[in-house]
């Protein structure tokens, strides 16, 4: 899910900031841009941070492929290669 659209930051991202120690609304707008723009998603991503409503969803420590699944945005990942296949 979309935390702030006009960054494309994902829940993933901001639970993710906030295990390595993003504590407030100013470290998140630091490390991912979080409501430095319209700040629609001030509120929702203050809900992740030590205290707030998904506080508990965060996870002490999560290391690289601790998601389910990856971010469609992250930088890190490696496009897919398209292999055109022949019906013959």
């Amino acid at each position: 899910m979309f935390i702030c659209v006009c960054n494309a930051v994902t829940e993933r991202q901001v639970q993710a900031a906030v295990a390595a120690g993003a504590s407030s609304l100013s470290d998140l707008e630091a490390q991912l841009g979080v409501g430095g723009c319209c700040g629609c998603c001030r509120e929702t991503a203050a809900e992740y941070l030590p205290g707030g409503r998904y506080a508990g969803c965060v996870t002490e420590t999560q290391s690289a492929g601790a998601f389910e699944n990856d971010a469609a945005n992250d930088d890190s990942l490696q496009p897919l290669k398209v292999v055109a296949v022949s019906r013959a």
